[in-house]
C-alpha cells in the first residue's frame, strides 16, 4: 500500500506470539499505511492484538510474516539506533524517573542523536526546551517526575518523545490512567502534533468518544479480527463500530458518539 504521505506501511503482515516453535497469529494479512499529518486511533476490545500490533510497527517484536517498512525500508533489518531514529514511543509502563526532573527526563530524547556519553550541547538543550513547550509541561520542567500528576507524567513522556525529532510517534494506551480532563488535553495535544508538526501518530485507545471526535482515520480490529481502515466518518456510516464488541446487547450510538444497551 502506497500513499504520496505514507511513511510507515504494511504488506500482507501477521503478528501475534511465539512459544517455542509455535505460533500463535492475532492479527494476519494486514495492509496497513500510517500518513504523516494524520493521527491514527487504533481501537479494539481487550485481547484483540492492539499491543501486538504496536510492538511490531515499533521494532520491539518481529512479526510472524509480511512486511513492514518506515521511509522505505524494511523496519526488522534496521539497528535500534536507526529505528529511535525513526519512531519515538509512549509505553503504558511506568517507568521509574521519579527522581528525575521533567527536563532531565526529557533530554533522554536526546540519546539518540548525542554521542556515547549523551551529552546535551545547545543544540539539544533547545530542543529539549521546545519540546516541553509545545508539550505545555514546561512550567513543570524543574519539577520532579515524582511530583506530577499522571496528566502532567504523560505530558512529560509525550515531550521526551518529541525530542527524539522522530516523524513517527507511537502511543500504547495514553489516556489509560487519566481523569476527563487530561484525557482530553492529551488527545488534542496529540492531533495538534500531527497536524501543525506534521507528525505521523498512531495510539492505541479504549475511548471511543475521543477517538471518534479528533482522529482522522481509525484501525478497527474487529471481533473476528479483521483491521477495517477509515475515516471515524466511514467507519461510522457503514456500521463498523457494531463490529468491535462480542455482546450483541451492545450497540454503538452514532448520536453520542459511544456505546449503550
Amino acid at each position: 500500500m502506497k500513499e504520496d504521505n505514507a511513511i510507515l506501511t504494511t504488506r500482507d503482515l501477521a503478528v501475534g506470539y511465539r512459544n517455542g516453535k509455535h505460533e500463535t497469529v492475532l492479527l494476519n494479512k494486514l495492509d496497513l499505511c500510517l500518513k504523516r499529518g494524520t493521527l491514527v486511533a487504533l481501537l479494539g476490545q481487550n485481547g484483540a492484538g492492539k499491543s501486538t500490533l504496536l510492538r511490531a510497527v515499533t521494532g520491539d517484536e518481529r512479526p510472524l510474516g509480511g512486511i513492514i517498512e518506515v521511509n522505505g525500508k524494511n523496519l526488522p533489518e534496521m539497528s535500534q539506533k536507526d529505528r529511535s531514529r525513526l519512531i519515538g514511543l509512549v509505553s503504558t509502563e511506568r517507568i521509574q524517573a521519579g527522581a528525575l526532573t521533567v527536563r532531565e527526563l526529557v533530554g533522554l530524547g536526546r540519546q539518540p542523536h548525542t554521542g556515547f556519553l549523551g551529552r546535551l550541547d545547545d543544540e539539544d538543550r533547545r530542543i529539549v526546551q521546545q519540546s516541553m513547550e509545545d508539550s505545555g509541561i514546561i512550567g513543570k520542567a524543574d519539577e520532579y517526575m515524582a511530583s506530577l500528576s499522571d496528566g502532567e507524567r504523560q505530558k512529560a513522556m509525550i515531550a521526551r518523545a518529541l525530542a527524539q525529532q522522530t516523524p513517527i510517534i507511537i502511543l500504547d494506551e495514553p489516556t489509560a490512567f487519566l481523569d476527563v480532563a487530561s484525557r482530553i488535553e492529551t488527545m488534542r495535544l496529540l492531533q495538534a502534533l500531527a497536524h501543525d508538526r506534521g507528525k505521523a501518530v498512531l495510539l492505541s485507545s479504549h475511548d471511543i468518544s475521543q477517538s471518534l471526535l479528533l482522529a482522522d482515520e481509525l484501525w478497527l480490529i474487529t471481533t473476528d479480527r479483521q483491521v477495517l481502515t477509515g475515516t471515524p466518518q466511514q467507519l461510522v456510516a457503514d456500521g463498523a463500530m457494531n463490529r468491535l464488541f462480542v455482546n450483541r446487547d451492545i450497540h454503538f450510538n452514532p448520536q453520542i458518539l459511544d456505546y449503550s444497551f
